[in-house]
Formats: C-alpha cells, structure tokens, sequence
C-alpha cells in the first residue's frame, strides 16, 4: 500500500510541475513561477482531501533525494564561466559576505520582533541557505530543522518571485550584481529563476549559493554563541 501511495503521489507532483511549467510559459510573470504555483496547489489538494504529510511524503521524499544531484549539476554553468570568476573574484566574496550577513541577522531580527523564542529564532537563522546545509546548521545550533525547511522554501520561492520586480524598481542591471543578490538570498530555487536570464547570471547565482552556505555555516553558531 505504501508503494502505491509513493509512486501516486510521486507522479502526481510530476504532473502538477509539468502543468505549472506550462502555464508559466503561456504567462511568464515572476507570480507564475512553476515552483510557487505547483506549491500552491500541492498544499490545497492536501488540505481540501485531508491528505497527512506524512503520507504525501511517501513519494515526496523520492522528489527530495533528487535535490542533491540537481544543486551538483548547477556546476556545470558555473566550470562554463571560470574565467569570470577569476576575474570578479573579490567583488563576489565581498558580495556574498555582506549577504550572508543581511541574511542571518534579518531573520534573527524578524524573529525577536515578533517575540518567539530561541528555537524558532534558531530555525530562521538559515533561511537563506540551501536546505540540506540550512538543516544541519539548525540542528547543530538547537534549532527546529522541519521549522527551517519550510522558512529555506519562503526565501527561495519569495526571492524567485520578487528578485525580477526588486531588480526592476531599483534598476538593477548588471547580470554580476543580479546573479549574487539571487543565489545569496535564495539557494538553489533563486539560481534556477537566474539561469532563465542567462547561463552568467545563473553561474553567478550558483556561486553565491555555495559560498553563502560556506559562510553561513561558520557564522551561524558562532553569532548564536555570543548573543545567546
């Protein structure tokens, strides 16, 4: 029975993705991003059916152990521009830096704005990083590590979302500036947006991404050590 329920709702997320993939192509707004819209309607049929998690995970979780293989593939685009990298060196680790940084205190912030304890302002911490590396950062600091897997999916779909009209408002043109705005802010979900605009763009998203999980990771526990 738990096989059955895997591979139909396996195939079921497939469907949806390839359906909102569709319409996005039809209507290629920022708002029809495939992801945010699958999303939606993934998490409406589960409510409306009265579907547990738990049981949709059973073929979820085959959808999840493909996220590994596609963040190694984003290495491609990025082997493809080396020569940029090396030229932009230090703009872009300075970039990601100062990123990372607005990253983890924005959600310390948030957090203790709104009153919530530790463990939750712990869990937001991450929020900007790609998720397996977010979830072991959370889970070493004492935080909620299923809390912070759906916070990491909010930055990535938010910052897929509101990049294109952000980068817009402020006249943001510069594919560098706009590649590693994109990954530090929303991993791997903002990189994929990145890649639409361009194999640079997408490769700089891509580098932001790895070097915001780096950063993260080492300043993380060591800002929770000394403010908390």
């Amino acid at each position: 029975m738990s096989l059955f329920l895997g591979i139909l709702f396996f195939l079921l997320t497939i469907f949806i993705y390839i359906g909102a993939k569709k319409l996005y192509e039809r209507y290629h707004y920022p708002c029809t991003f495939p992801l945010l819209i699958a999303t939606i309607v993934l998490v409406s049929l589960l409510l409306l059916f009265n579907i547990p998690y738990d049981t949709y995970y059973l073929g979820g979780q085959w959808i999840e152990q493909l996220l590994g293989p596609a963040v190694v593939a984003l290495a491609y685009p990025l082997y493809k521009q080396i020569h940029m990298l090396k030229q932009f060196f230090f703009p872009i680790i300075i970039g990601v830096m100062t990123g990372s940084f607005i990253g983890v205190f924005s959600g310390i912030w948030l957090a203790q704005w709104f009153g919530f304890e530790k463990e939750v302002i712990f869990s937001m911490l991450p929020k900007s990083v790609t998720t397996p590396v977010a979830m072991e950062i959370t889970q070493s600091i004492g935080g909620l590590p299923p809390l912070t897997a759906i916070l990491v999916m909010f930055a990535g779909l938010g910052g897929a979302v509101i990049a294109p009209y952000t980068f817009r408002l402020f006249n943001v043109t510069n594919d560098l500036a706009r590649g590693i705005g994109t990954g530090t802010a929303s991993h791997a979900i903002g990189t994929a947006k990145a890649l639409e605009n361009g194999e640079r763009e997408g490769a700089l998203s891509s580098v932001a991404m790895t070097l915001s999980a780096i950063f993260v990771s080492i300043i993380g526990p060591v800002i929770t050590f000394l403010l908390y």
